[in-house]
């Protein structure tokens, strides 16, 4: 890590100390205590044990990804690829240093730049497009459960799915309607001209042009796989029914009994989609807000609220950020492509 990313580090967790001390304020130290020793830490341990099987999918992903060109890639060096992932996205802001990240774990695994590139390409398409699955679905199920309660939540939420249902549809656009893509961008761009310098305006239409042809180069490779490209979608489906899943078990572990499992996963789909909109790395203070929000629905007693904010940070940002930087430190094994 360089220094400017250990000072992002340093800063996140004091940031996530800062806000778990603000949200104890005003609660009352002896039914906090009290919340934490009548804790049932069997679903806790479930709660850890999901996000784990959550980011070993994850590593599945990356290895089935890897298996045709790197068929001897280990699963321990397919496991550092999330893990290096989770860090880098936990410190930068919109998850921006993640990409960048796996594909220097994987340049240092012996993988070349072109495969590496076109392995994270279908990862990340995939992934988005999981992501939009699920949210179309529990918008449907779960939207009217919070938008009476906070009608800003409401329009983040869409303001959210609107993103993600972009960039899913502009990869679409590019590797179906390639042409027509690259004169809609050109012609996009075009009004730009008159605000920007020349240099700069030329220097951003070739850099944007690159990136289509890039992608376009390496989406054709993701559409000839179509059964690969099966397989990963379910693994990822599978990954984040792992992930979506967790607070339901932080509820358990809580003693809060009325709660729906259906439910507790629709809404955390919901606030994973808010969180995504906060430029602070980890969606800081927002998804501790959101969280907190949307789950006092379940919860009326303040102190297990915050607890329960408190653990679900801890588990689905924290340790991945943590497991993340003991990947880094893992030196992984060199690999030879074979045709």
């Amino acid at each position: 890590m360089s220094k400017k990313n250990k000072l992002a580090l340093l800063l996140m967790i004091l940031i996530g100390v800062g806000i778990f001390f603000y949200s104890v304020q005003g609660i009352s130290y002896h039914d906090l205590v009290g919340d934490i020793m009548h804790l049932n830490w069997w679903w806790i341990a479930v709660a850890v044990l999901c996000m784990a099987l959550s980011i070993v999918c994850e590593g599945f992903v990356v290895k089935e990804l890897l298996k045709r060109q790197f068929p001897t890639y280990s699963f321990k060096d397919s496991l550092r690829i999330p893990l290096i992932e989770a860090l880098f996205n936990g410190i930068t802001p919109f998850a921006s240093g993640g990409q960048p990240a796996q594909l220097f774990a994987l340049l240092q695994s012996g993988v070349d730049a072109g495969r590496a590139t076109s392995i994270l390409l279908m990862k990340f398409v995939v992934y988005q497009s999981m992501i939009v699955l699920n949210f179309i679905v529990c918008l449907f199920l779960g939207f009217h459960l919070i938008a009476d309660k906070l009608h800003v939540m409401g329009l983040l939420l869409i303001f959210g799915f609107l993103i993600h249902l972009a960039v899913i549809l502009g990869l679409l656009l590019i590797m179906y309607w390639y042409g027509f893509t690259k004169k809609m961008t050109n012609l996009c761009l075009r009004p730009f001209k008159r605000l920007l310098a020349p240099e700069r305006y030329e220097k951003y239409d070739k850099l944007l042009n690159e990136k289509i042809d890039n992608f376009y180069r390496e989406s054709l490779q993701l559409k000839a796989n179509y059964r690969l490209l099966f397989k990963v979608s379910l693994i990822t489906l599978i990954q984040l029914f792992f992930y979506y899943i967790i607070p339901f078990f932080i509820l358990l572990a809580l003693r809060v009994e009325h709660a729906e499992l259906l439910t507790v996963m629709t809404l955390h789909v919901l606030i994973v989609m808010v969180i995504s909109l906060f430029p602070i790395p980890g969606g800081a203070g927002g998804a501790e807000y959101s969280f907190s929000l949307i789950f006092s629905t379940f919860v009326n007693s303040g102190s297990k609220l915050v607890l329960a904010m408190i653990i679900w940070r801890i588990i689905t940002y924290y340790l991945g950020m943590f497991g993340g930087m003991v990947a880094l430190v893992i030196k992984p094994d060199k690999y030879s492509k074979q045709d």
